[in-house]
């Protein structure tokens, strides 16, 4: 009997181990921010405000059907920064990272689901990679927390209301939660420059991805003469895609917004407001203006930034940077009549390709399932049903305002919807997946006609 229970355990993959993980650290999340210390008396809050704001802190998306600022007392927002700090630094390497701590070896299985939780394609190197990030993620909060703290010291009447705000801006931007305890998201700060330009560092760090920190620190610590450092095909994609994104971003922004939201505005307030719509709404959601005052087109626009998200290994969803990328490059090398995919000296592995593939065509279906779902079921405008659901897939946080007005349903589905665009489509789907030998045998191979 006991040899048929381990057999059975042996089976689960690390796919459905993680996805368990997950569910059971979204239960514990909303039971802890449910207790009588964490909230103000008379503040309204159900058992699905608690499952959703737990869900939403565990994939650091920022949707809420609640104010924090009015729901939560200083110790249930000190409490909700710590979810934060699980969801975006990634459930098993936290718990890994303080299992290392009491002294205790990290073992065969609690490996694969760092590989899984992380995205990491070999088992070897994780334990070092995961202390790197736990390091280096904490000190850029640290750094962010007090330069912005020290800096609110002119903002709020006294410096622990200052440093509580600093620390909690600091988190919610690095880890891309896009919570707030303004009341209004960073509205307040929107001709403060300085404020939106650590925030959109803060941002662009957290969401670059965890391989791009790590290389970028061995480069520079490089020393050895005549042995030149050479990036990763990864590192290279990833970073050109999201830097080309944010500039594109921008400008796209600045012109359908000239004649429009621009009007009257000079012209280092519209690049700001553009610049840092453009960074935040990949995957921070963190505003300085209100989105219901865009035009639709805008608004589309940015659901498109939110649906493409951040990159792999970090703290944002979507589909991913390099997904875009791979897929923007097999239609450009398809249509000259080429299989293969080179790009920087190096060609892209047929499998990553097929891969990307499939995680762009299950994201459309279940985003377009989603707005379909949500249209039918809400008292909303399709517009902002398709930023809401691009915004909860992409693990952005940003809304045009229907969040609390849902229906169970709607809301069900969001947290859904956030759930999979935190730990990746491709992780959700291989949770289906078996731990069975493909057969060796094959049957005869027929063309079929596309297109």
């Amino acid at each position: 009997m006991k040899q048929l229970k381990k057999q059975k355990i042996t089976k689960v993959t690390p796919f459905r181990m993680l996805v368990t993980y997950y569910f059971i650290t979204v239960a514990l999340s909303a039971i802890a921010l449910s207790l009588p210390f964490a909230r103000k008396p008379g503040a309204d809050w159900s058992f699905m405000d608690a499952i959703f704001t737990a869900a939403s802190a565990v994939s650091v998306t920022g949707l809420t059907t609640v104010s924090i600022v009015d729901t939560f007392t200083t110790p249930g927002i000190f409490l909700l920064m710590i979810v934060l700090q699980i969801g975006g630094i990634g459930i098993m390497s936290i718990s890994t990272f303080f299992w290392l701590l009491i002294g205790k070896k990290v073992g065969l299985k609690q490996r694969q689901l760092i590989r899984t939780d992380q995205n990491q394609l070999n088992l070897s190197g994780l334990v070092a990679l995961l202390k790197q990030i736990v390091y280096i993620i904490l000190m850029i909060e640290l750094l962010g927390a007090l330069i912005l703290g020290t800096y609110f010291l002119r903002v709020y009447p006294s410096w622990q209301d200052a440093y509580l705000h600093g620390l909690f801006a600091s988190i919610s931007a690095t880890t891309n939660a896009g919570f707030d305890i303004t009341g209004n998201s960073l509205l307040p700060f929107a001709n403060d420059y300085f404020v939106q330009f650590v925030t959109m560092i803060l941002i662009i760090l957290g969401a670059i991805g965890f391989p791009v920190w790590i290389e970028v620190k061995n480069f520079l610590m490089h020393k050895e003469e005549n042995i030149r450092f050479r990036f990763t095909l990864f590192t290279k994609i990833t970073t050109t895609t999201y830097f080309l994104l944010l500039g594109i971003g921008t400008i796209v922004i600045l012109l359908i917004e000239f004649s429009h939201f621009f009007v009257g505005k000079s012209w280092h307030e519209a690049f700001f407001y553009s610049l840092f719509q453009s960074t935040s709404m990949r995957s921070a959601g963190l505003l300085t203006l209100d989105v219901n005052q865009l035009t639709p087109s805008t608004a589309l626009f940015l659901s498109s930034l939110m649906f493409i998200g951040a990159s792999p290994s970090s703290v944002g969803g979507g589909i991913r940077t390099t997904t875009f990328a791979v897929n923007i490059l097999f239609l450009f090398h398809f249509a000259r009549g080429r299989s293969d995919i080179k790009v920087f000296n190096r060609e892209i592995h047929h499998e990553d390709v097929i891969k990307s593939l499939v995680v762009l065509m299950l994201a459309v279906i279940l985003a377009g399932l989603s707005v379909f779902i949500l249209s039918l079921s809400e008292d909303a405008s399709l517009t902002a049903i398709i930023f809401e659901v691009a915004s909860a897939f992409g693990t952005c946080g940003a809304s045009m305002g229907i969040t609390a007005d849902l229906s169970v349903l709607g809301k069900s589905l969001l947290i859904l919807l956030m759930f999979i665009g935190r730990i990746g489509i491709l992780s959700f789907l291989l949770t289906m997946a078996n731990n069975e030998k493909e057969p060796d045998f094959h049957y005869p191979k027929e063309r079929v006609i596309i297109g």
